[in-house]
């Protein structure tokens, strides 16, 4: 018994003097993939609209659903790369220049008709596959709405595909330069979620942020009848290590 709680007490300094790390950004896969699509419909009638990525070599879940009878006005686009430094998209927020995305969605849309349309959105950086664990979801079940919405989502280091500042092309770097951009270029983690919207019926927004035993962050809203609102739903995480504090600092051990 005795030696059991001496190697507990081991155990527990050793952790004790670790640094404790923010999550690392994922690679990008040197052989990667790309999707794309883009659309535009306008029309009367049955609609019936779904998209669904799940990747785990970006730790992404997205799901994107609709459904309803109506007069109906659609101008999207979905764009995924596991090489961010290939999604060169504005930032949220009206964050200055381009930033490397893993995924990035916008959406114009109308509608109007005596049918509810109703949908649904799912925005997931997975930590079991090595995101960070936080999550956006948006529904709804409205006769009218106007919407324009834009998603963001980054999970990987982009700088190892690049070989030229992004912000002054003309200028190279070193590797501490590089290593420095990742936190001021790359939004590496972010799970974010823009919306303006005018709406006849129920809508609403889930977002959550949870990591064992240090954070839990959950944000609910939602509304019924006749709305116009603005929000923005952004998580994000810089992957710098952060100390502890140790009882081993300034000690020779």
């Amino acid at each position: 018994m005795k030696g059991v709680v001496i190697a507990a007490m081991l155990i527990a300094a050793l952790l004790a003097c670790n640094l404790a790390s923010a999550t690392p950004p994922l690679k990008e896969p040197k052989q990667y993939e790309q999707y794309c699509e883009a659309q535009k419909v306008a029309g009367t009638g049955v609609i019936d609209i779904s998209t669904s990525i799940v990747d785990k070599k970006i730790a992404l879940e997205y799901y994107n659903v609709m459904a309803g009878d109506g007069d109906f006005e659609l101008d999207s686009e979905h764009l995924l790369s596991e090489n961010a430094s290939r999604l060169m998209r504005p930032g949220p927020n009206g964050s200055a220049g381009k930033k490397p995305l893993n995924l990035y969605e916008t959406t114009k849309m109308t509608y109007s008709g005596s049918t509810p349309l109703v949908g649904g959105k799912y925005l997931h950086s997975k930590a079991f596959y090595g995101g960070i664990g936080a999550e956006v979801q948006e529904v709804f079940s409205v006769t009218e709405m106007e919407k324009d919405q834009t998603v963001y989502f980054a999970s990987t280091d982009p700088t190892g595909h690049w070989t030229e500042n992004p912000l002054d092309p003309k200028k190279k770097w070193d590797d501490a330069a590089k290593n420095d951009l990742i936190y001021n270029v790359s939004p590496v983690h972010l799970v974010g979620l823009e919306t303006r919207n005018s709406f006849n019926g129920t809508w609403g927004t889930d977002s959550k942020w949870h990591k064992i035993f240090y954070k839990d962050i959950k944000d609910h809203q939602s509304f019924t009848g006749n709305f116009e609102v603005e929000k923005l739903i952004k998580f994000h995480e810089a992957p710098f290590a952060e100390e502890k504090p140790s009882p081993c600092a300034g000690v020779d051990c």
